[in-house]
C-alpha cells in the first residue's frame, strides 16, 4: 500500500486508513479494500493474499443457500480499479499478480440460453445459463474491459481498454476491440511483442 508517495488529502487519508482498519478485521489476507465494497455470497469466494480494490468494487456469486464451493477464486497480489464488477455462477478463475484498470466486468453467466429462452421472456425470467472463465496470472486489464462467459485470457497478456473478451485466447497476447482479437503476441526469442498475422 503506497501511501507515503502519493499526495492525498486529508480526506482521502481519512478515508483509506478506515478501509485498511475495516480490510484487516473483515478481509485479513488482503492489502486493502477501499469502501464502499460490495460483496453477495462471501463463502463461496476465495480471496488471495495481497488483493487490493479501488472504490465501489462489487463482487457476488450465485448458489444455493448452504453452497460455500468456490465459485470465485482470486490469486495473490491482484489489484483492481474502481467499480470493478465480478460475477459468478460457476467458476470464475483470476491468477496471480493480475492488475485491472477500472469499470471492468467480468461474468461466467448470462441471462438468457437463446436455445429456450424467446424474446418475449422477460429477461429477468429466462434461466441463468453459465460457462467458466478465467484469466491467467500476471494479466493487465484496460479501462471498460469486459470478459463473458466462457472466455479465456492467457497467462501474461494484455487487454485494451474497451475489450469485449468473448472467447478463450492463449498466453502472451495483446488483445484490443469488440469483440477482442489478438493484435500482437510475445516472442521470447526476440523478446518483444510483434504484430499478429
Amino acid at each position: 500500500m503506497f501511501v507515503f508517495d502519493n499526495y492525498y488529502t486529508l480526506g482521502e487519508l481519512v478515508k483509506t486508513a478506515y478501509s485498511l482498519v475495516a480490510t484487516k478485521l473483515f478481509f485479513p489476507g488482503a492489502s486493502l479494500i477501499r469502501r464502499p465494497f460490495y460483496m453477495r455470497g462471501k463463502p463461496r469466494v476465495r480471496l488471495g493474499r495481497g488483493f487490493r480494490t479501488g472504490y465501489r468494487c462489487r463482487i457476488e456469486t450465485f448458489g444455493s443457500r448452504g453452497d460455500t464451493s468456490a465459485k470465485l477464486v482470486i490469486g495473490r497480489n491482484c489489484h483492481i480499479g474502481d467499480e470493478v464488477h465480478i460475477a459468478a455462477a460457476e467458476r470464475v478463475e483470476i491468477g496471480d499478480d493480475c492488475l485491472m484498470a477500472s469499470h471492468v466486468f467480468i461474468s461466467d453467466c448470462s441471462h438468457g440460453d437463446t436455445l429456450t429462452a424467446t424474446s418475449d421472456d422477460h429477461p429477468e425470467l429466462r434461466p441463468l445459463v453459465s460457462e467458466p472463465t478465467s484469466i491467467g496470472d500476471n494479466v493487465w486489464i484496460g479501462e471498460n474491459v469486459c470478459v463473458l462467459m466462457g472466455a479465456r485470457v492467457g497467462s501474461g497478456s494484455i487487454v485494451g481498454a474497451n475489450a469485449v473478451v468473448n472467447k478463450k485466447f492463449p498466453d502472451n497476447c495483446i488483445l484490443a476491440g469488440a469483440p477482442a482479437r489478438i493484435i500482437k503476441c510475445y516472442d521470447p526469442e526476440l523478446g518483444r511483442w510483434v504484430r499478429a498475422d
